[in-house]
């Protein structure tokens, strides 16, 4: 898997440094999920089943380092994931993102028109 981030470079604005957390769709969908409620890893997998687990994992783990979600074990060795406060303030930056795609969404290469 290719990462998205640089570890170690310097940023060249604040742009640049918000796309190093989230390059990868994958990551926005997790935001995205997270953003509903906490989840354990099983709640992940059913609310992403386009994501693979191995890409799942890794982009959690990513997310943890950047310091936007946090995983607690819970009594009985459960893990969940959570946004942090760092992590809902990056998921409200999305939500125009998600706004300019459901009015666009239709004119995107990967969803033509429907046809007559």
């Amino acid at each position: 898997m290719v990462r998205t981030r640089r570890p170690g470079a310097a940023y060249g604005c604040a742009l640049d440094a918000a796309l190093g957390v989230v390059g990868a769709r994958g990551k926005v969908l997790v935001l995205w999920a997270l953003d509903e409620c906490p989840r354990d890893p099983a709640g992940l997998r059913r609310a992403l089943p386009d994501v693979a687990d191995d890409v799942l994992a890794a982009h959690l783990r990513e997310l943890e380092e950047d310091g936007v979600v946090r995983r607690d074990a819970t009594g009985g060795g459960e893990t969940r994931y959570a946004l942090t406060p760092a992590g809902a303030a990056l998921s409200e930056a999305l939500v125009p993102l998600g706004a300019w795609g459901r009015e666009h969404v239709v004119g995107l290469s990967a969803y033509p028109p429907p046809t007559a």
